[in-house]
């Protein structure tokens, strides 16, 4: 089965990482498909309303709208160019751009939910000197708001193929194990790391209680074992549907001593994983995109995070 990717483009350096990362992945993803679209620059209210009166106008308003769509058509093409010259076939790549029309992430996202993609793919800044930057409010609003299509953000030039799924026990977790497994499920070639923060107290109460002396403590720390014990083989069902065997999925668990958020960005940075995936919330429906993955969003330096809604 075909996995189709709207790999959203323009003509910054970000732009061509993202587009070497999503070729990069065609070797880990099979029967990979891409889109690659271009939303045009805003075009002047102004000069809209005055082309509806005026003839002088109205040519510069055509003017404009020839501008932007040749540039349109010479960064798609420029990208298409560099993704053949990487091994991709030209029939599996498609070309798109529109003229902005609800705003950037809404246009992006209604293509997407028209397309019925399986990802999104952005880079984590763009889109360009006189738009806003990616991870400025255009990454941030796709993933908030794209409550059904994963968003893979990438961020500089990722070349590891390791993968790294952080996951808390919540039925967002396990929907990133779905995602993931359909991605790059049939592939006895790669591993991928189930990483695991177990909570400590200081997560579920904001009263500064010592650990040490609180069974409270230890009944989180049972409980959480338990949930992630049951998580677990129920990811490891997910993955063997999905094509995996089980010596292709490693646990993790560590105990929290810190944020969140860092845990999970420091251990991406040990492991050196290039993708790190991750659901939007978690258990307590604040951990990601909350705190968490906005951490791990706004940390990550060097690869890609799949925000899994």
């Amino acid at each position: 089965m075909d996995k189709k990717i709207l790999l959203v483009v323009d003509g910054s350096i970000h732009s061509t990482h993202a587009v070497e990362y999503a070729v990069r992945m065609s070797s880990v993803v099979q029967n990979l498909t891409y889109s690659l679209f271009y939303v045009q620059p805003t075009i002047s209210q102004y000069l809209l309303d005055e082309a509806a009166i005026s003839l002088k106008a109205k040519a510069e308003l055509r003017k404009m709208i020839r501008k932007n769509e040749k540039l349109a058509h010479g960064i798609l093409e420029k990208h298409k160019t560099r993704m053949t010259g990487m091994g991709v076939s030209e029939k599996r790549i498609e070309t798109a751009t529109r003229q902005k029309v609800m705003g950037i992430s809404k246009d992006i996202l209604d293509l997407a939910q028209e397309g019925l993609y399986d990802a999104i793919l952005v880079g984590r800044r763009g889109l360009s000197r006189i738009e806003e930057t990616f991870m400025g409010s255009t990454t941030t609003c796709l993933v908030e708001h794209s409550s059904v299509i994963p968003v893979w953000v990438v961020d500089g030039d990722v070349t590891s193929m390791e993968i790294m799924l952080a996951v808390d026990g919540s039925e967002p977790s396990l929907r990133a194990v779905d995602h993931l497994g359909f991605m790059v499920g049939e592939n006895d070639a790669i591993k991928v790391t189930l990483f695991h923060v177990a909570p400590t107290l200081r997560d579920y109460c904001v009263i500064d209680f010592d650990e040490k002396e609180s069974d409270a403590g230890e009944v989180i720390v049972q409980g959480a074992k338990q949930c992630i014990d049951h998580f677990y083989a129920q990811a490891l069902h997910k993955f063997r549907e999905a094509g995996f065997q089980e010596s292709q999925i490693e646990l993790k668990v560590v105990r929290c001593v810190m944020d969140v958020g860092k845990a999970i960005s420091d251990e991406a940075d040990r492991g050196d994983y290039g993708t790190v995936v991750i659901g939007r919330r978690g258990a307590n429906q604040s951990f990601f995109i909350g705190s968490v993955s906005r951490y791990v969003l706004d940390k990550t330096s060097g690869r890609a995070v799949w925000v899994v809604s």
